[in-house]
Parts: C-alpha cells; sequence; structure tokens
C-alpha cells in the first residue's frame, strides 16, 4: 500500500482523514473511547508534517437521513481534550461545502464534517458524492481499517479521484494480519468464539490449512458439543449445523490441524445465576453453557504454551456476568505471560474481545489489539477489502 510515511509533502496541504470513530454512544456519553485512542498517531504524524486535516467519519446507521442523537459532536468534544487542540465539527449540509469554506482562520488546524452517513450517497457508494468529497482536499488518507470490507464512497471511490495513501493504524491493522496469515511463526494457534458458527466457517476454513491448532469456545462450541453426542440442555444453538461441523473435522484431519472444544463447562440456570462446573454429560435439561470449566481451561492455556503466534476473536463465555468470564480472564491472563516474557506474537480483534480486554485492563499487554469487526474477519477469511484495494 502506499502509506502516509512515504515521500510526501504535507506541508499545508489539505488531508482529508477517513478515520472510524463509531464507538458506543449512551446519551451523547462516550463508553469506550478505544477506537479515539488509536488513531492520535495519525493525526499527530500529520500535525507535524504541518497538514490541514479535514476528519470524515460516520457513527451509527441513520440509513441516509439527519438524526441528531448520532451526531458527532461527542466525539469532537473528546477528541479536542485527547489531543489538546480546537476541532471545529461543521454541520453545514457537505454537499454544500467547497473548499473556501474551509479552513477561514490562519490558526485552524483540525475541522471535522459531520456524519458521513447522514448522506445515503456514502453508503451507495455514488460516484458524484465520492468526488465531491475528493474536490475539499489535496489527498486522502484512510485510516479506517474497520470499515475498509465497505464499498462506500468515502472508503472505496474516493481514491479514483484525488491521491490516495493508508494511515499508520490501517498500516499496523494489515501488518499484524498479515504475521498471522502470510509471514507465520508456527505453532500457530486461533481461539474462535462468538454464538454463531455458520458466520466463521469460512475464516475457519481458511485458517486450517495455515493453523496448527483451532480452539473453538463460546456459543458456537455447543453446535460441535450436540454433533458429538453431549447434551446441551437449552443452551445457545444454531440449527442445521451439522454439515458445517462435519467440513470442520473432515478439513482439519487432512490439513493436520487439531480442533480444540471444551471438556467442560460452567452452566447456570439462567444469564444472571451463579456457575456450576459440569462434565459434558452431566449437563441437565434447564441448564445453560455460559463458559468453559476448569478442565477447558487447563488444555488451552497448555495449547497456548507451546504457540508462539495466537489469533484470538470472540470470548469463551458469557463475559457480561463476571461469573461465566472465568474463562475469557484465564486465556487473557496466560497470553499476557507469554508476552511479557517475548514468547508469543498475539493479536485479538472483535468488539467483544476488545470490551474483555478493557475490563480486565490486559488491552496494552497484547502485541495488537483490533477493534475492526466485519473487516477483520473478511481478512481473516481471504477476501480483498475495497478500501485496501484502492491504496495499492
Amino acid at each position: 500500500m502506499k502509506s502516509i510515511q512515504g515521500q510526501i509533502d504535507f506541508n499545508q496541504k489539505k488531508v482529508l482523514l477517513r478515520l472510524d470513530l463509531n464507538v458506543p454512544l449512551d446519551n451523547g456519553k462516550i463508553s469506550d473511547t478505544t477506537r479515539i485512542d488509536k488513531i492520535i498517531p495519525t493525526i499527530s504524524f500529520l500535525l507535524k508534517k504541518k497538514a490541514k486535516i479535514i476528519i470524515l467519519s460516520h457513527v451509527g446507521r441513520p440509513k441516509g437521513k439527519v438524526v441528531n442523537e448520532l451526531s458527532l459532536k461527542p466525539i469532537c468534544e473528546k477528541l479536542k481534550t485527547k489531543i489538546n487542540i480546537n476541532i471545529k465539527l461543521i454541520t453545514k449540509n457537505l454537499k454544500e461545502i467547497n473548499p473556501p469554506d474551509l479552513f477561514n482562520d490562519e490558526d485552524e488546524k483540525i475541522i471535522m464534517l459531520e456524519n458521513l452517513r447522514f448522506y445515503a450517497e456514502e453508503e451507495n457508494n455514488d460516484n458524484k458524492f465520492a468526488k465531491h468529497l475528493a474536490s475539499l482536499a489535496d489527498i486522502y488518507v484512510n485510516d479506517a481499517f474497520s470499515c475498509s470490507h465497505r464499498a462506500h464512497a468515502s472508503i472505496a471511490k474516493i481514491a479514483k479521484f484525488i491521491p490516495s495513501y493508508s494511515g499508520l493504524q490501517l498500516n499496523l491493522e494489515v501488518e499484524a494480519l498479515n504475521k498471522i496469515t502470510s509471514e507465520i511463526k508456527k505453532p500457530i494457534t486461533c481461539i474462535i468464539g462468538g454464538s454463531k458458527i455458520s458466520t466463521k466457517i469460512n475464516i475457519i476454513k481458511n485458517l486450517i490449512s495455515k493453523f496448527n491448532n483451532i480452539i473453538i469456545v463460546g456459543g458456537m462450541a455447543n453446535n460441535i458439543l450436540k454433533y458429538k453426542g453431549y447434551p446441551i440442555g437449552k443452551s445457545i444453538k444454531e440449527e442445521n449445523c451439522d454439515k458445517i461441523v462435519q467440513e470442520i473435522f473432515n478439513l482439519s484431519k487432512k490439513e493436520k490441524c487439531k480442533i480444540i472444544y471444551p471438556e467442560d463447562v460452567a452452566v447456570g440456570k439462567n444469564f444472571n445465576g451463579k456457575p456450576e462446573i459440569k462434565d459434558l454429560n452431566n449437563i441437565s435439561k434447564d441448564d445453560l453453557i455460559l463458559d468453559i470449566g476448569p478442565k477447558t481451561i487447563k488444555t488451552i492455556n497448555s495449547v497456548i504454551e507451546a504457540s508462539k503466534t495466537i489469533l484470538w476473536n470472540g470470548p469463551a463465555g458469557y463475559f457480561e456476568n463476571p461469573y461465566f468470564a472465568e474463562g475469557s480472564f484465564e486465556i487473557a491472563k496466560k497470553i499476557v505471560e507469554k508476552n511479557k516474557a517475548k514468547t508469543i506474537y498475539s493479536v485479538a480483534g472483535g468488539g467483544d474481545t476488545v470490551t474483555v480486554l478493557n475490563n480486565i485492563g490486559v488491552i496494552d499487554s497484547f502485541n495488537f489489539v483490533s477493534t475492526a469487526g466485519g473487516a477483520f474477519l473478511e481478512y481473516l477469511e481471504g477476501k480483498e477489502l475495497p478500501g485496501i484495494k484502492v491504496l495499492n
């Protein structure tokens, strides 16, 4: 990719900086600033090069209409306090903004345009809209890896009209994912969770040929237990998944990749209850499987101990209830221990995994943590992302 770290003259140039500031908002308050924190190095880099920055971003799904609750205003205010520089939010209709309307004050260094998804043309990848955005600046920089699987105007189409480069955070994301898909140090292990095995079957199939171990946890492991003939009570499961599970086991046998799944579990009668550890044969009809048990944790930790590279996507249990966060906590603890000893390269990704790591305060103890969800998973599937393709 063409990166901003190349020989580019940014001095007094207007730079359209596409960021993903789609942070969780609750009554205008931001509950997690991880995505904001991660893009600060690129902003600092461009300011040091004396660029004039125009921030483009979105929040939520306003579906092409102005929704006041989804204004970027609180995000703009939060970013201001973090970098200690004034940022003006421009709320004027984006399609009516012209280059002379921007940076009227000589001292202005950063401005932010209002939510891109207030305009249907953004998600429709509209040519005219992309061309208009490009006309506002001299250079375009994509630092929104987590949006780069979207063929949207400000991600894919805009690069047709303006010199385009990747930002520092996007470079780090791609570099980290390349290390676990192309430049692999083996043994390599993937821990994959989540509720639906059908949504991750293509990722699992793509990784089986590259990885030594795939550990399946979370709700999707219930389908494996059911396939193996164990009772799963009233636990979350997908219907008609036996064929998918069989495909995973057949392919793993062919590629000599070990599939690891729970040996024991923590169950509750409801999501708010307390855990009871059970062996797989002892699960009752009214039990909900909500976490992995101590035997499984021990097995997973021994696999992590023997690994040189690890990818983690998806918690091990219903972490929203601290009683069922033990599995995720123990996995994180083991990876952090290996990281501190510098005996593993670790990448974690996906919203829930990031929340788990934030909750236990170890997000900085991994080699790389991706805030991307869909883009992270599509990259692992081996798909070409529209936002990356245009920067090649």
